[in-house]
């Protein structure tokens, strides 16, 4: 089915999403990673499409979302839930699972848990963690922030490419004609001609002006959903013995968490493959049954 594309205001700011699926049928939000787009979410809405309405929105900052003009209030899992429910109420929302990659994942487990955005808790029916923790290795973070927040920028698009091609490799396996939209979706060119990637690199002051906002166990503690948590065998922002602890507090302790190790990816994986989309599509067809 052919997405549409929209703008709306959410909390003030202009958000740019995509939609796929019949207007009428169960909800599914999926999200994206740090410095990434909704476009990152292709084949999964693909996938979910002939039975799912799916919504992936971009992050304000990030795509062609509004950038914020208070990037040190702004930038930081509360507002992205304020958004987030926004969204929710503006587009009738009143159930919905929720895929979420990296960060994603963390602004889906602070909506679930409802402390930040108390209509949240029962809208959200289920929650996909894609290389998501409620604690991030300091290493990993300190990797992440080192290269989102000084992005390089080249003469050519195919130079920009290359350079995705090598720091997305923890992706996994991407086709050549994937990478390439993930390069023309990825991109937008500077005053001097230059091409860089797609974002706001003052959103990394999340990492300046609320250092431990991605400590979230008191989040994921309280969830009372089901949970799936990907991890990409080779990651280094979600250890495994994190993993170990998610299964013995929260949802683990309940009997709601299931884990899945993605083997070929570090962070995080693609979701671009026939595994990797059953696996999601299996948990969310599960949920209820």
């Amino acid at each position: 089915m052919t997405p549409t594309s929209h703008f709306i205001t959410c909390a003030g700011r202009e958000i740019h999403y995509m939609e796929w699926g019949a207007a009428q049928a169960p909800v599914v939000v999926a999200w994206h990673g740090l410095a990434r787009t909704s476009r990152d979410m292709d084949e999964l809405a693909a996938h979910l499409s002939p039975r799912y309405r799916v919504i992936c929105p971009d992050t304000i900052g990030r795509g062609l979302s509004q950038w914020s003009p208070k990037p040190e209030q702004e930038y930081c899992l509360a507002f992205y839930a304020q958004i987030a429910a926004d969204l929710f109420t503006q587009l009738g929302i009143t159930q919905a699972h929720w895929v979420g990659t990296s960060m994603g994942g963390a602004i889906g487990t602070v909506c679930a848990a409802g402390q930040l955005q108390p209509s949240m808790r029962s809208r959200i029916v289920s929650l996909t963690l894609n290389d998501n923790a409620p604690q991030l290795a300091a290493p990993a973070i300190a990797r992440i922030r080192a290269y989102a927040g000084n992005p390089p920028a080249f003469d050519t698009v195919l130079e920009l490419e290359a350079f995705f091609r090598q720091v997305y490799q923890p992706f996994g396996w991407l086709s050549d004609a994937q990478w390439r939209r993930l390069t023309e979706t990825s991109t937008r060119r500077l005053p001097d001609g230059r091409v860089t990637p797609h974002y706001d690199p003052a959103m990394v002051q999340q990492f300046i002006s609320h250092p431990d906002d991605y400590r979230i166990w008191e989040h994921y503690d309280a969830l009372q959903i089901p949970v799936l948590s990907l991890r990409g065998a080779e990651s280094d922002l979600v250890l495994a013995e994190t993993i170990e602890s998610m299964r013995t507090r929260g949802p683990g302790q309940a009997g709601l968490l299931q884990t899945v190790e993605v083997p070929g990816c570090g962070h995080a994986p693609a979701l671009n493959v026939p595994e990797q989309l059953d696996c999601v599509a299996a948990f969310i067809d599960g949920v209820g049954k």
